[in-house]
């Protein structure tokens, strides 16, 4: 299995604006069939370095995680975040 975890750091880190980011990335699934998990937590940390969300997905061979990369809804979720300003942070291994 591999584990992929991707921390965001919003220019707009407003508890609203974090709770519609989680759902825009949350709206990949279901829509991704060799997306085996999904979830999105939305950070209650204040302090500088932390991030405001993580997504942590799990996929179960890394050719999953390759074609998960160019997946049109992945593709059109990563072009909205970069669209915002979000700074990224990833952490890819197998468990």
């Amino acid at each position: 299995m591999i584990k992929h975890i991707v921390f965001f750091k919003l220019e707009d880190n407003s508890e609203a604006n974090k709770e519609a980011v989680k759902a825009r990335i949350m709206s990949m699934q279901g829509k991704i069939p060799y997306l085996s998990h999904i979830e999105v937590g939305v950070n209650f940390c204040d302090q500088e370095r932390a991030f405001d969300l993580a997504l942590i997905t799990d996929f179960y061979t890394k050719e999953d995680l390759a074609r998960y990369a160019v997946d049109p809804v992945h593709v059109e979720v990563v072009t909205f975040l970069k669209s915002i300003n979000t700074q990224t942070k990833v952490v890819d291994y197998e468990y």
